[in-house]
């Protein structure tokens, strides 16, 4: 179940972030920055924080390389689901949920991956030993 709350909060994020509705940061700090400068910055910087705890963890965890792999992987499913004839990629308003979909899922693993190896190994990483 833990997995699932990272994803959703990843989920809520990235389309925070940018979405294809007119709810996001992006669209309103855009219309918004000159009349409400200050509340800009202070959700721009709530955001940051939020990539820079999912973003550091994902590199820790499993790092460009991993990150890379995931897409890849993720890509390449995504290819045969469509070869297969089960999607297509004429929406882009559903491409774009896809693909905040699957980067929640990547940052969402690379947020847990410490826990699942230490399962797998046995070993805790330097970060994770108790004093």
């Amino acid at each position: 179940m833990g997995f699932v709350y990272r994803w959703i909060a990843a989920f809520v994020l990235l389309a925070a972030t940018y979405n294809p509705t007119e709810w996001n940061f992006v669209r309103w700090s855009a219309a918004n920055v000159s009349t409400q400068l200050p509340l800009t910055v202070l959700f721009g910087l709530l955001l940051s924080i939020g990539y820079i705890i999912y973003l550091r963890a994902t590199f820790r965890s499993i790092g460009a390389f991993g990150i890379l792999l995931l897409l890849a992987v993720v890509g390449t499913f995504a290819w045969v689901l469509w070869d297969q004839g089960f999607i297509n990629f004429e929406n882009p308003t559903l491409n774009t949920w896809a693909g905040i979909a699957v980067l929640a899922a990547v940052l969402a693993i690379g947020l847990g991956w410490s826990l699942v190896r230490r399962r797998l190994s046995g070993q805790a990483d330097v970060d994770d030993v108790d004093a």
